[in-house]
């Protein structure tokens, strides 16, 4: 699995929207869960959001629910993470990453045992007014 690559970070104001797209080189994607995660600074790296291969199954952190949506374009090889209502909670450096496992049924928020082996280096996104 090539290593995905994160795009549309930036600054954004209190209350303002981003989305973030997630895609790889190759065209296999499709194939793997994938996870998007956050580290802000001086703290530990969280999980997000993740979206099962078919998109079938999507799980969040409470913290996002209801504020951020993960989908998935397969004929395109890319994830995406749509982030409204954000606040300055919300900064941090977000990363996706690739299960290591094909066609997996389920996804988690938790890097146990390396479950998400590839990882993109990360876009920045602040929220500040």
């Amino acid at each position: 699995q090539s290593q995905p690559r994160e795009s549309g970070g930036g600054l954004v104001q209190p209350g303002g929207s981003l989305s973030l797209s997630c895609a790889t080189s190759g065209n296999n994607l499709r194939r793997y869960a994938v996870g998007w995660f956050r580290q802000a600074p001086g703290k530990e790296r969280e999980g997000v959001a993740c979206i099962t291969p078919g998109g079938i199954t999507t799980v969040y952190a409470d913290s996002v629910k209801g504020r951020f949506t993960i989908s998935r374009d397969n004929a395109k090889n890319t994830v995406y993470l749509q982030m409204n209502s954000l606040g300055p909670g919300d900064t941090a450096v977000y990363y996706c990453a690739v299960d290591r496992t094909p066609v997996a049924s389920t996804c988690t928020l938790v890097n146990d045992n390396g479950r998400y082996p590839s990882w993109g280096q990360g876009t920045q996104v602040t929220v500040s007014s």
